[in-house]
């Protein structure tokens, strides 16, 4: 006979959310259990050795931003390694010898700027403070359970008219700002404040990191603000390198949830959710252990979730139909490349660890990201990616050895039916032209490489977890944000199975590293039990 076990709460999937809901349960004092497939926890955001234990390299995900602060001082998360190197300015190095930087002090990178466009350089204060603007009414935005809108049950027209009391500060042109922000694309933006191919095409990959979407698509100008925002307070997100890549987060707070008491389980693949009537009653492995819960939290992509480990006849058609049609196409494809030596551009020949250690971008112009996606949407790979390129290990000397190094190249696009349908020649020769447009810029580079690793949509599908290919467990379109994140009526993290909860980054607040979701979702947790409690209470006694 299988084992048998019974929990106060299981956590399906070992993320990030997955591990900051385990942390927050467990310090609230419920007893839990994380069941991760892999057999790391950390999900997309994980360090493992494709070249050797002597390199540790960050498989996807690659830089961390918008982990709220809070977060990282409620589960004292620096008493258990986690520790964020700031990120260096963007690098830009173009095939005609020149570059751009956008540096962090005003007077230098208004002589950056204004080498390509005096206008650009004059354009770029109004730009930012368009953009803090906004971040200033959607940043707290992202820290919320959204309200169901449309519901007429009482609770929600309260939640509704909090709502309202977020946005009272707009007046008519903020309200239009908005607006325009959340349905217009990144070229519309960029385009209307520079004028040179060199800052419209470093500007414009913000909008499409991710996404199966070229810079002219509506809802890209969403994508770049969504990436930029740091804590609920609207700043703008620093973005840094953790200390042991990626993994040094999710381990650190693993480490957390142990503190806790919570047990996280690897190689612990759950087959099924089970759910009795209309109440979620455990899990299933994929071994026949069952482990029994009230609560069930899942953090895996929607799709998987409710299509394949949930009976989807447990579940209200139209929310079915919901989770079927969410969109979570991709093209992206990460490379991951141990060298033997720190690049040397021809545009900037001098060491510079300011230049190593920030974000390197290729992206000659706006029209040439635009090209890549389309041909990608054509069914063809990109004859020119463009790259979004860290080298982590100019801080963190705990990745490579000695006078070596690690570098990350987030490139987009390929079809999105790679997902599925994989043509991994046709990747390989993909990578290829990414290595050789970085050979372009900095001669000698191919032959620096002593290790490379390809990863495209399909691997990220079957490994990862992630449907698609898609980073974000669905895009970030206007019709797939806040209250639409992941089905209507369902974006306050519950679901229609009483004791199942959701809380990965296809919930609202997740698209990135952001622990939002799983903290988010401890909030409904206790607030439900605390409403059950009291509906327990004799009637005299409440």
């Amino acid at each position: 006979m299988p084992e048998m076990a019974s929990k106060d709460v299981i956590v399906v999937g070992g993320g990030h959310n997955g591990l900051v809901a385990a942390a927050y349960l467990a310090r609230a004092g419920l007893d839990v259990v994380v069941c991760e497939r892999r057999p790391v926890a950390g999900g997309a955001a994980v360090s493992e050795h494709p070249f050797g234990p002597e390199y540790t390299v960050t498989s996807l995900s690659y830089v961390v931003s918008l982990l709220p602060p809070a977060l990282v001082r409620e589960l004292d998360l620096a008493r258990h390694g986690y520790h964020v190197y700031p990120q260096g300015p963007y690098f830009a190095p173009r095939a005609d010898g020149s570059y751009l930087r956008l540096p962090d002090d005003p007077a230098a990178r208004h002589e950056e700027i204004a080498r390509f466009s005096l206008r650009d350089a004059e354009s770029y204060p109004a730009y930012e403070a368009h953009l803090a603007g906004i971040a200033r009414v959607l940043g707290p935005l992202l820290d919320e359970i959204p309200p169901r809108l449309g519901s007429k049950r009482p609770a929600d027209l309260w939640a509704q008219g909090r709502l309202l009391t977020r946005l009272r500060g707009l007046d008519e042109r903020g309200a239009v700002d908005v607006t325009r922000l959340l349905t217009g694309s990144i070229a519309d933006l960029v385009e209307r404040y520079f004028e040179s191919d060199a800052m419209r095409g470093v500007l414009s990959v913000s909008g499409v990191i991710g996404t199966w979407a070229g810079p002219r698509s509506a809802g890209t100008a969403y994508v770049m603000l969504h990436h930029h925002i740091g804590e609920a307070g609207g700043q703008s997100g620093a973005w840094g390198f953790p200390r042991g890549g990626m993994g040094g987060v999710t381990a650190a707070l693993a480490a957390a949830a142990r503190s806790f008491g919570a047990q996280i389980r690897t190689g612990a693949e759950v087959a099924q959710i089970r759910a009795a009537g209309d109440r979620v009653t455990g899990v299933t492995l994929a071994g026949g252990e069952e482990i029994d819960a009230p609560i069930v939290v899942t953090t895996a992509h929607p799709q998987i979730s409710f299509l394949r480990l949930l009976d989807p006849k447990l579940l209200p058609d139209d929310f079915a139909d919901d989770i079927r049609r969410w969109q979570t196409r991709s093209g992206t494809v990460k490379i991951n490349l141990a060298l033997d030596r720190l690049p040397v551009f021809a545009s900037h020949p001098d060491p510079d660890p300011q230049l190593h250690g920030g974000t390197i971008v290729l992206a000659e112009s706006l029209d040439d990201v635009e090209a890549a996606f389309q041909q990608a949407a054509a069914g063809q790979p990109a004859a020119l990616p463009f790259a979004d390129i860290c080298i982590p290990s100019v801080f963190d000397d705990s990745l490579a050895p000695p006078g070596k190094h690690v570098m990350s190249m987030f490139t987009q696009w390929v079809p999105h039916t790679y997902a599925d349908a994989p043509d991994e020649a046709a990747l390989a020769a993909y990578a290829d032209r990414v290595l050789a447009r970085m050979e372009a810029v900095a001669p000698g580079f191919t032959s620096s490489v002593l290790h490379r690793q390809v990863i495209g949509p399909h691997q990220m599908q079957q490994e990862y977890g992630l449907v698609g290919g898609n980073i974000f467990h669905g895009e970030l379109s206007l019709g797939q944000m806040f209250h639409a994140r992941p089905a209507a009526g369902y974006a306050d993290l519950r679901t229609p199975v009483g004791g199942l909860y959701q809380a990965g980054s296809a919930t609202h607040g997740g698209g990135g590293v952001t622990g939002i979701p799983g903290r988010n979702v401890v909030r409904q947790i206790l607030a439900d039990r605390r409403a059950a409690r009291w509906r327990r209470r004799p009637a005299g006694l409440r």
